[in-house]
């Protein structure tokens, strides 16, 4: 297998840091900041909770990366990630998040040119590698944004997640867990 280009390498290595350090850590100081209850509570019957989107983000990723583009056997199923209540254990929610998105990045880093150019068939429509990183890329961010989103509403207070080249983040306190 011949190795990825300079262009394409900066595009996996952008889609790995905006996956594993960008939204990531945002998900996870939400999932802190929020109770049990909380995690799983929406707002009316057409809304999901933070929970159902942090198991629909790790059902996505593992599927369209994890399997999709590095092989692995598709055990999705999807539409639990949608029907769960809770209350799933916010440990258990951040372990297996982190862990797919973990595993995603070994996907990315071996991928070559051919890999994001050949077509591949995935929950059944037919995307490149390219489609399918992009794809996922910004699912996450589109689903990481509504989880800020809620946890703003539910915590009444700015999150101090963005800030502009040179000034100092301000830290989110969040509650003290215990560790994960």
């Amino acid at each position: 297998m011949r190795k990825a280009t300079s262009l394409s390498r900066q595009f996996l290595a952008r889609a790995e840091h905006t996956l594993l350090r960008h939204h990531l850590p945002r998900i996870e100081s939400c999932l802190k900041l929020l109770s049990a209850e909380e995690i799983w509570w929406r707002p009316n019957a057409a809304s999901n909770s933070v929970g159902n989107l942090a198991l629909h983000l790790a059902g996505n990723v593992r599927q369209w990366i994890v399997s999709g583009l590095g092989g692995a056997a598709d055990v999705r199923r999807r539409d639990q990630e949608f029907t769960e209540r809770g209350p799933v254990p916010r440990a258990q929610l951040v372990t297996s998040l982190r862990r797919t998105v973990l595993e995603a990045c070994r996907v990315l880093r071996r991928l070559s040119d051919a890999d994001l150019a050949r077509t591949y068939s995935i929950q059944k429509f037919r995307v490149t590698g390219l489609g399918t990183v992009l794809h996922v890329v910004e699912h996450f961010a589109f689903h990481s944004g509504q989880i800020i989103f809620i946890t703003k509403q539910v915590r009444g207070r700015d999150l101090a997640f963005t800030h502009l080249p040179g000034e100092r983040r301000r830290p989110v306190r969040a509650k003290k867990l215990p560790a994960f």
